[in-house]
């Protein structure tokens, strides 16, 4: 009997029916968050017009409603149901892909009138001035709310067009990334992104956002999909899945709100204030959903993993989705909110950097005068006790693993955790010279000892295989990343070898590195930047792991030599030019010990000159290991094979002996 899997023809009916009985829903949480913001604002809102005001707060919420249907979904699609065999989505994925192409549609028309919205709001005067006297282009380049706004409409777009056509599993995943990048941009420019202590507040709200948009558009997702799916283990695998996501995003968004209110505002301001009213309803409400999210896995997933139906699932959801809107509404208002002022006045430097500078950057000082980075902080941290899980796992069921791969990778996330969060992190804002210094740890030190480390060899292994007919879980996904036609293009040898140097250029002698270096979200960028770029040129050059092309030693040698005279060149021209890179912000600190711009600038030439000496030594050496062994496994390999068939040369070889014999008699 023939099965019809095309996606199109077997999930409208369903569809349209799930949809149908949650549409209702969505639209009453949209309502109840538009009229809380509304509420709340109409207390809290200072002397800017209604239209403005109340317009933008309307915007702001559908944006964000919009934004996290389109993650939620997206999501689910891609890794809470599993995919046909072929790769293609399944009916559940399909429908939950539709809802996601229709939240991208509201997210790009919310977030493209939130453009002009913004603009009204900072120059404060009415948005209809701003649509008439053509001062929407004038006023977007000076402008950051506005621009990052912009920024979000075109990845909605992009978004919304991806869903109409993707139907693979690689391509959800890759629209996942992509929607995830368009939570970004407005939470790194509004309140948090200035004033003191704002590296800490802004990097804590993009955990928070990102954790809030995973929770409740996976919910809404699992909601549509228990209400088409009453029973059976697809349902049962999506209701595991979102329970254990759940449970994480919580505990996230509970740690980065309680740091984002430790930075932005006072105790003692919680309930003098309004914007500390506002945070302690969020709290509320967010203490609320951490409840209905306990019962909600121990009623609602436990009764579907013995067996049961959606139904106490689908309640708990209903309501706890009316109390996620509810905290949206707040969200939006306390956006609106500005905080109240820190009880002492910061310094040029701290309000620049978020932090201050106590004195010059000596060497107790870049090794003691520690500022943790919760990005990447938290990234080397969790890096490295996932990898030690991962060797835990293999020594339990008897497996070995080498030590040196172990130690290397420890290294390497030391390394990252030094550059970012020790005194080079925290100086390297401010320094060129130091900024270089980091550069070159995370872009030559760091991915060094990673890509040495294997993790993506221990992960196959640690990971539990699917199976013929289960689902595909975190093994699965990362073979598809690493046989990814991407990850074929990255690691070409050309092409890894242009991102890797043509990156210094590009980004210090076009301009790039001045027109964003007082941003903080350009520092993030550059730090993955270099992180990535380096790991894609080191892992098909000495990396352990399975990778899309494999060279021979030889061009991998060829690939190492031939970064070395344009690394150098970079180096080389730092030290010799006139022209101060990111004259105008460094002037701007008036940092005492920094005075000689240009000294400091030759300085970074220098370690960018000699700072790839002790990477390279490492990785020649790895190098010429890997290729001797190299050598000695084939070496190995064809005395088996000469020992397999020589015996059988030996024998024929003799009987043509003893018949020449026999034919001379």
């Amino acid at each position: 009997m023939s099965v019809d899997s095309s996606p199109k023809k077997a999930t409208a009916p369903a569809r349209t029916g799930a949809t149908a009985g949650v549409l209702p829903l969505i639209v009453i949480g949209a309502l109840l968050a538009v009229l809380t913001a509304v509420a709340l604002l109409s207390v809290t809102a200072g002397d800017s017009g209604p239209v403005n005001l109340y317009g933008l707060t309307v915007v702001r919420v559908l944006a964000e409603i919009g934004s996290v249907l389109t993650v939620g979904s997206l999501l689910f699609a891609a890794f809470m149901v599993a995919p046909q065999k072929s790769g293609i989505l399944d009916v559940g994925g399909y429908a939950a892909l539709r809802t996601a192409s229709w939240a991208a549609v509201l997210w790009f028309f919310a977030a493209l009138v939130a453009v002009p919205f913004n603009e009204a709001d900072s120059i404060a005067k009415p948005v209809s001035d701003v649509l008439k006297n053509n001062m929407l282009l004038s006023l977007l380049g000076d402008l950051e709310q506005p621009k990052a706004w912009l920024v979000t409409a075109v990845v909605a777009l992009l978004v919304a067009v991806g869903c109409r056509f993707a139907l693979s599993w690689r391509s959800i995943a890759a629209l996942f990334v992509l929607a995830v990048f368009g939570l970004l941009p407005v939470p790194v420019t509004g309140h948090s992104s200035s004033g003191g202590q704002h590296d800490l507040a802004s990097n804590s709200m993009l955990f928070h956002i990102v954790a809030a948009a995973l929770w409740v558009g996976g919910l809404v997702a699992l909601l549509v999909f228990g209400r088409r799916v009453t029973s059976g283990p697809a349902l049962r695998l999506a209701a595991v899945r979102f329970s254990a996501t759940a449970l994480v995003c919580w505990i996230v968004m509970a740690a980065s709100g309680v740091l984002n209110v430790w930075v932005r505002i006072p105790l003692a301001d919680l309930f003098t204030t309004d914007y500390g009213l506002l945070v302690v309803a969020k709290t509320a409400a967010l203490i609320l959903l951490g409840g209905f999210g306990l019962m909600q896995r121990l009623k609602g997933v436990r009764a579907i993993e013995e067996g049961g139906t959606s139904r106490a699932l689908v309640r708990l959801a209903a309501v706890e989705v009316l109390v996620m809107c509810l905290t949206i509404g707040i969200a939006s208002a306390l956006a609106r909110t500005p905080p109240p002022g820190l009880p002492y006045s910061p310094d040029r430097v701290e309000l620049q950097l978020g932090y201050p500078l106590d004195g010059p950057p000596t060497l107790g000082a870049l090794l003691t005068d520690w500022r943790f980075d919760l990005i990447y902080g938290t990234l080397a941290i969790a890096l490295a006790v996932l990898y030690l899980l991962g060797v835990r796992r293999l020594l339990a069921r008897g497996d070995a693993w080498p030590v040196g791969r172990t130690i290397a990778w420890l290294l390497g996330c030391a390394t990252i955790l030094v550059a970012t969060s020790s005194g080079f992190g925290r100086y390297a804002p401010a320094m060129f010279s130091i900024h270089m210094e980091t550069h070159m740890m995370l872009s030559m030190l760091a991915p060094v000892l990673l890509v040495l480390g294997g993790p993506v060899t221990l992960a196959l292994r640690a990971l539990p295989v699917a199976g013929k007919d289960g689902a595909p879980g975190p093994r699965e996904w990362l073979l598809a990343v690493v046989r990814s036609p991407v990850s074929r293009v990255l690691t070409h040898p050309v092409v890894a070898l242009v991102l890797f140097v043509g990156s210094f250029y590009v980004l210090y002698f076009s301009g790039l590195f001045d027109s964003v270096l007082e941003k903080h979200w350009a520092h993030l960028l550059m730090n993955a930047h270099f992180l990535m770029v380096g790991y894609v040129f080191y892992w098909p050059v000495i990396g352990i792991d399975p990778a899309p092309r494999r060279l021979p030693h030889l061009a991998r040698l060829g690939m190492v030599f031939a970064s070395l005279p344009f690394h150098a060149f970079f180096g080389v021209i730092l030290m010799s030019q006139q022209t101060i890179i990111g004259e105008q912000f460094y002037q701007s600190l008036g940092l005492p010990w920094a005075a000689d711009l240009l000294a400091d600038q030759r300085l970074g030439g220098g370690i960018a000159w000699a700072a790839g000496e002790v990477p390279l030594l490492i990785v020649l050496v790895a190098l010429l290991v890997q290729w001797a062994r190299a050598d000695d496994r084939e070496a190995r390999r064809q005395d088996r094979k000469a020992d397999a068939e020589g015996d059988a040369d030996r024998a024929a070889y003799n009987a043509m002996l003893r018949k020449l014999s026999e034919d001379n008699r």
